[in-house]
């Protein structure tokens, strides 16, 4: 049986992509937030991305780059899961 009163030896990789992507979106909403209170209209997130220049592919290759792991890793996740169950499916009506 597992001890409740021992902390675990690693967070899975799932929990932390989770927390990354919650600080992200609040992070966003608070600087939005922030921008608007200031200056009273949204900011332009492409014409911020364009000043960077040619630093601007960068960014949105990285920015692509996380959405595709994080829809693979949805989709893999998904796939497993409903492996599982139909598993679990077939046991019990083999049994």
């Amino acid at each position: 049986m597992k001890n409740i009163n021992q902390a675990p030896d690693d967070w899975p990789l799932g929990n932390i992509l989770w927390f990354a992507v919650l600080v992200w979106f609040s992070s966003s909403l608070l600087s939005q937030s922030a921008y608007i209170a200031i200056h009273g209209l949204p900011y332009d997130a492409v014409s911020m991305l364009q000043s960077l220049g040619p630093f601007y592919y960068f960014v949105l290759f990285l920015e692509l780059s996380i959405w595709g792991g994080l829809l693979t890793m949805g989709y893999v996740k998904f796939t497993r899961a409903r492996r599982a169950r139909s598993n679990a499916a077939g046991h019990v009506l083999g049994a």
